[in-house]
């Protein structure tokens, strides 16, 4: 059977472990989003102004060919807003009402449902880190505590009890080490999804106040 102090060696390694899997995994989480958010976003507010306008030109001159072309084109085909314009006017029989609530939900769900599942890993990351720091800490000390009453009798050392102590004190602090740099990330992650939200609506409130003047008239369900 094995005996307490072996238990907590074996609790202390694990949670070692645990705490840089985490950082990792935290990590990775950032660097995917932040790649995620960027591919969905235009690049600057140029290049969305420029699609915008581009978008408008075609409309006017009710080229809706060349809008599907340019909002599939290299470069665009994967940004979030000239797929939700290809969406549109693959469906010329909606009303605007029904159009920007339908471009609304596949924001929602095959974007923002995503990135914000994602996100919520990160927050998890973000509390459990300075928990499993603490759990760290707790079992340093009943090490110590453990060395220190049968110090009388064995004789032991006071660097073993330091080391536990020292163990302790360096789980608290691995665990915020994780935390604190991925709190900040997060907070950067979430500056970006609001920019990305942002240039989506500001792109297709453009598009449909320009689609309501040259869509197709016949047949539009209200």
């Amino acid at each position: 059977m094995l005996s307490y102090e072996t238990i907590l060696a074996i609790f202390g390694n694990v949670i070692y472990v645990a705490l840089g899997a985490a950082a990792i995994y935290g990590v990775f989480l950032v660097i995917l989003l932040m790649r995620r958010v960027a591919q969905k976003r235009f690049s600057s507010i140029k290049a969305e102004a420029e699609f915008s306008e581009t978008i408008r030109e075609f409309l006017r001159n009710k080229d809706f060919e060349s809008v599907a072309a340019h909002c599939d084109s290299p470069g665009l085909w994967n940004k979030a807003a000239p797929q939700l314009v290809l969406l549109a006017i693959s469906h010329p029989e909606l009303s605007i009402n029904k159009m920007r609530q339908m471009l609304a939900e596949k924001f929602e769900r095959d974007i923002l449902a995503e990135i914000e599942y994602r996100t919520s890993w990160v927050a998890t990351i973000v509390k459990s880190a300075p928990m499993l720091g603490l759990l760290g800490t707790v079992v340093g000390m009943i090490n110590a505590f453990g060395k220190i009453a049968s110090m009388k009798q064995t004789g032991m050392d006071a660097t073993a009890l330091a080391n536990d102590i020292s163990f302790a004190l360096f789980t608290t602090a691995m665990g915020l080490a994780v935390a604190i740099p991925l709190v900040l990330a997060g907070a950067a992650l979430h500056v970006r999804i609001s920019k990305l939200q942002d240039s989506v609506q500001q792109v297709i409130g453009d598009f449909l106040a320009d689609w309501d003047e040259v869509r197709p008239k016949k047949e539009i369900s209200a």
